[in-house]
Order: C-alpha cells, then structure tokens, then sequence
C-alpha cells in the first residue's frame, strides 16, 4: 500500500500536542495505524515537544494545588467506554485499524449501515465532546458524492476501495483536505464500494436541491 496524500503538518503537531478536537484526533490516530510516514513525524513532533517542555524553567505551585486537582479529578464525570462489537467473526480480516473499530463497536461485518440514498449508506460516530462532526460513508463503485462546498474543514480519509477528485485519486491511506475554497464532487472508483471516514466542522453546502432538501435529515 502506497499512501500519497499524508496529513498536513499543522495538523500532526496538534495531534502531537493533545490539542485537535477529538473528530480530528480520531481521523489523524487512524491515519497513523495505515501510514508509517505519518507514524514517524507525529513521533518526531512529540520528542519536540517533549524536549521544549524540558527547557521551560520550573513554575511554582499553590499549595493547595494537589488538592484542587485531586477535587476536579473525583468531580469529573467517567466518560463511557466505546460500545463493544454485537458479532465478532475471528476468520474475517480487520478492515477497521484502532482506535476507529472500537468507536464503531467492530469491524465493517459488524456495522449497522444508515441508507443515505443512491445505494449510499453511513453510520454517524458518536463523540464525546462535540466539537465538529464523524461519520463513516459508503458510496456504491462508480457513483458520485454529490458536488459541493465547506463552510469549514473536512478531511476524508480513505479505508476501502477509492474516490478520485479534481486532487487526483485517492486509495486506502490516503486523505482529502478541504476547505472553503474548496468546491468538488468524489466519484467512486470502479470495482469495490469506497468506505470512508469522514470528519467536518461545519455543514457542507450541497449544490443540487434535493440534497439540500434531504441534509437535515442526516446532519451532513
């Protein structure tokens, strides 16, 4: 597997840095899983900033400091676990790398697709802090994504089959970034459905009526 269209370096550093919203994070970690270019400059970010952080001088404490976290800590809400698969198949390959399979509950055989209409299908992810928005998307082979616009970002990180756009074409691994001035319609390459992962901060701006019509109903 070849991956040609990488995250941008803004981004990995504020993977590295803990501070992406979490839709970001969680394309960005499975990013990595596919791609050890990435891999190696996420890693390389970290020991940067791990060596900054060492040559900041000490700051001192309150010293009742300990005791205020220790109060946000017990104070803190649990965050849910990721919900677990309802079928696991041992014989069936992992499409899926981690941390995604577990914000999903498994593997592709075990999804409950959502129709979107045109043989599409997704499955909307559940995040925690709410800050933009995560879907897996499925576009039969062959068939376009509807054109249209960003009022924000979007990145769209390819898991099977492919998509082509006016950036060239685009294969498991690989990620499409977009933004404002971006206008496009992904086709579907031939031969196998193109899954995706798909994260944006803002609603798309579709081009033709009846998806304008039909986006409130499935939140893109």
């Amino acid at each position: 597997m070849t991956i040609r269209h990488h995250i941008a370096d803004e981004i990995l550093v504020s993977y590295a840095s803990g501070s992406l919203p979490e839709a970001w994070s969680l394309l960005v970690a499975t990013h990595l899983a596919l791609c050890p270019s990435c891999r190696k400059a996420a890693s390389d970010a970290e020991e940067l900033g791990g060596a900054l952080l060492d040559d900041l001088a000490p700051v001192d404490l309150s010293e009742d400091a300990f005791d205020k976290l220790m109060s946000k800590l017990e104070s803190a809400e649990p965050e849910e676990a990721p919900v677990t698969a309802k079928k696991q198949t041992a014989d069936i390959p992992s499409v899926l790398p981690e941390p995604l399979k577990s914000y999903l509950g498994g593997d592709l055989h075990a999804l409950n697709w959502k129709r979107l209409g045109k043989g599409a299908y997704h499955i909307p992810i559940t995040l925690r802090n709410g800050e933009g928005k995560a879907r897996l998307l499925k576009v039969p082979a062959g068939q376009p994504v509807p054109a249209h616009g960003h009022r924000g970002e979007e990145l769209t990180l390819v898991l099977t089959g492919s998509f082509t756009t006016h950036q060239g074409e685009f294969l498991r691994g690989d990620v499409e970034a977009a933004d404002d001035d971006v206008e496009h319609m992904p086709v579907a390459g031939p031969g196998e459905d193109c899954i995706c992962l798909a994260i944006t901060d803002a609603p798309l701006k579709f081009k033709s009526l009846g998806a304008r019509i039909a986006q409130p109903f499935i939140g893109i």
